[in-house]
């Protein structure tokens, strides 16, 4: 029974070839569906909304970023900001603005905690699934909304050589080489590299030039070993660059409800360095399965933003960040069909971050230079059960315990541009330890008919911290925030397999939540809201009628809520919905391949349109972007090992908001990106 759930969740999707992360899973050629995640028993049938996208609708939906998720996983939003420097993620109407994710993110195991490292490049990635609702019991600290799981290619199972180039609009270059190899039975190696340039979509009016041009590359190598059946070895690496214009902000005319011009003096970049190393070492007999999991992360940035907007030297404001994160993780299961399972882990995470910010007010002749260093460590223990009732009866009861140390040594100066002389302004040196149980249960029931029905409750934890530029001794720091999620639904499948239907309706209860807000000369601080909460619906429905031909349907509901925010005794948002959190997402795709096609070996033509809506941009609720919706499309020519695409996006020009703020200076909002196409050819060795 065990086996046709599996199947009735991923029947009609792709899977990965043999990724080693969590809800993974492997079809082989018996049929026989195997367990292949660490975080995941044999007969665990513990259940949560996890969405998959496999490398085939990446392909067909031209989907190159991680942003380009939003509304094709229902209640995922990852709006367009300014640059990547930041990357803010929300599901169902959890997520954090500024630093500190609230979603997990990991790529083949490495956790990246840092959300500028959250844009990657997605060429030749194997897939990507989306868990929606808190994951901490077997994640921790950073899982409040959920998880972010991306694998890539396994030369063991996959071998391959790919060439490929493209143009598109606004001179988009992309140039992309990858090679599978298997060097036999027991070992193969991977490299890729990619480059990517693009001039920018958007005017800046003062400067005469475009705000948001782009360079970046990046290059990846893993090496793969199983030197007994029993143990498997893995060690990738990956190296990213990019250089980029960025923040293509304009001001926000209220009472015109209009977007003005990008109109300010100083261009502004983001240029970013990320190295990610893991380790991964497994044994697995027909008892228990052992896993480690060692994590190095560097990242190296610099931005520079003229802040207040204006053709005015009011604020120009340079952040250099530095961080260096190194984590471990042992995980001990399970292996057998015993109505009894378990899993259970350590792990254990040392980071250390230096921030060096100064706002420069070269109008007015000043700066305000600020050193942070901000080194933190973290522990956890977690452990979880689950056994089998009475034939498709389970139930499962997890518990993590997690702590966290975080120092912030702080200093802030006023320093004169023209004389050079300084005056202190803020110092702190402040320790904050945080202690947290996240526990989780989960009943469910799977019928002889292959329906799965299911309810959990799970609670949800992110620490406190510090903020990374504060003006008063007050701002300084923010406590955790801790959320309940109570969740039902449903999973079915009909026509024997061509038709899946999954649905679920959520309730969180969302305390202390951090909330974000912007300051002029300061940047993003974050403080504590009282508490809020969201509740929702979402629907996933795949439909296979004929081979070759593949419709996806993806639908979410949030309505998010604060239930009480008084920030100050001015503003007092009690009442209103949540910023950043779309009423609806909507996903339509469909794509049909015929093989042969005349004198072509294979012909693919993929459609999509995606919707989001409405969206409010700032507590205040004062602007808003109503539903709106894109439509995207791609046809792909195959002739023996080339495939010719050609593609389009926001085929109808839709005009809308992709990110929006407000500051103390008034709101500010980014366009959405216009329509785009273009063209590339690729070789399959």
């Amino acid at each position: 029974m065990f086996n046709e759930i599996l199947l009735l969740s991923l029947s009609l999707n792709a899977t990965p070839d043999t990724p080693v992360d969590t809800t993974t899973y492997k079809k082989v050629d018996l049929g026989e569906v195997v367990v292949t995640d660490y975080k995941q028993n044999r007969r665990n049938l513990t259940t949560t909304a996890m969405s998959r996208v496999d490398s085939r609708l990446l392909q067909d939906q031209q989907v190159v970023s991680i942003k380009e998720l939003s509304a094709v996983v229902p209640n995922f939003f990852m709006p367009d900001y300014g640059s990547r420097a930041n990357t803010p993620v929300y599901i169902r109407g959890i997520g954090a603005k500024s630093k500190g994710s609230a979603v997990g993110f990991y790529v083949d195991g490495v956790p990246h905690y840092e959300s500028s490292a959250f844009d990657i490049d997605l060429s030749d990635i194997a897939a990507i699934d989306v868990l929606r609702g808190p994951q901490g019991t077997l994640y921790g600290r950073n899982a409040i909304a959920g998880i972010i799981n991306v694998y890539t290619h396994n030369p063991l199972e996959y071998q391959n050589t790919r060439v490929k180039v493209g143009y598109g609009k606004y001179n988009d270059v992309t140039a992309q080489m990858s090679n599978y190899t298997k060097l036999n039975p027991h070992f193969g190696f991977s490299v890729a590299g990619s480059y990517h340039h693009n001039d920018g979509m958007f005017y800046n009016a003062y400067l005469k030039d475009k705000a948001d041009d782009i360079d970046e590359g990046e290059g990846r190598i893993g090496l793969y070993w199983k030197p007994t059946d029993r143990w498997y070895l893995r060690l990738n690496s990956t190296l990213s660059y990019s250089d980029q214009g960025g923040y293509p902000y304009a001001p926000y005319n209220v009472e015109r409800n209009r977007l003005e011009d990008i109109n300010y003096n100083r261009y502004s970049l983001f240029r970013r360095l990320i190295s990610s190393t893991g380790f991964n070492a497994r044994y697995t007999n027909d008892r228990i399965s052992f896993n480690s999991q060692s994590c190095f992360q560097y990242i190296k940035s610099h931005q520079a933003i003229d802040q207040d907007f204006t053709i005015e030297d009011k604020s120009f404001v340079e952040n250099n960040y530095h961080e260096r994160m190194y984590s471990q993780e042992f995980t001990l299961k399970s292996n057998n069909d015993s109505r009894y399972q378990w899993i259970t882990g350590l792990f254990g995470m040392t980071m250390q971050v230096d921030q060096f910010i100064q706002n420069n007010a070269f109008s007015a002749g000043t700066a305000t230079p600020t050193d942070n260093v901000n080194p933190k460590s973290s522990l956890a223990f977690y452990h979880q059960s689950s056994y089998n009732i009475w034939r498709g009866l389970s139930a499962t009861a997890g518990v993590r315990f997690d702590y966290e140390h975080s120092k912030s040594d702080y200093h802030r100066e006023k320093l004169n541009l023209g004389t050079g002389a300084s005056s202190p302004m803020l110092d702190f040196h402040s320790t904050a330890n945080f202690r947290q149980f996240t526990p989780k249960f989960t009943l469910q029931y799977l019928t002889t008919h292959r329906f799965l029905y299911y309810a959990s409750i799970t609670r949800g934890y992110k620490p406190g911290g510090f903020n990374e530029s504060a003006k008063e001794a007050n701002e300084r720091s923010y406590d955790p925030e801790y959320s309940w999620n109570y969740e039902v639904g449903a999973r079915t499948v009909f026509l024997n397999g061509r038709l899946t239907a999954e649905f679920d309706i959520f309730y969180i209860d969302w305390r202390d939540m951090q909330a974000t807000y912007t300051i002029l000369g300061q940047g993003n601080l974050i403080t504590n809201a009282a508490h809020a909460n969201s509740k929702g619906a979402e629907l996933a429905v795949a439909y296979r009628p004929l081979k070759g031909l593949l419709f996806n349907l993806n639908y979410g509901y949030t309505y998010a809520t604060y239930l009480d925010y008084k920030k100050s005794e001015k503003q007092d948002y009690t009442g209103n919905r949540l910023p950043m959190v779309p009423s609806h997402t909507l996903a339509a795709n469909g794509s049909y391949t015929l093989e042969p096609a005349g004198c072509l070996d294979r012909v693919t033509i993929s459609a999509g349109m995606t919707g989001l809506g409405r969206i409010y941009w700032a507590d205040d609720n004062v602007v808003s972007q109503n539903f709106y919706a894109t439509v995207n499309a791609k046809v792909s020519l195959t002739k023996g090992i080339v495939t010719w695409d050609f593609w389009g996006k926001n085929l109808t020009d839709t005009r809308y908001m992709a990110y929006g703020f407000k500051s103390s200076k008034g709101n500010y909002a980014q366009k959405g990106k216009p329509l785009t196409f273009g063209t590339s050819v690729s070789v399959n060795f």
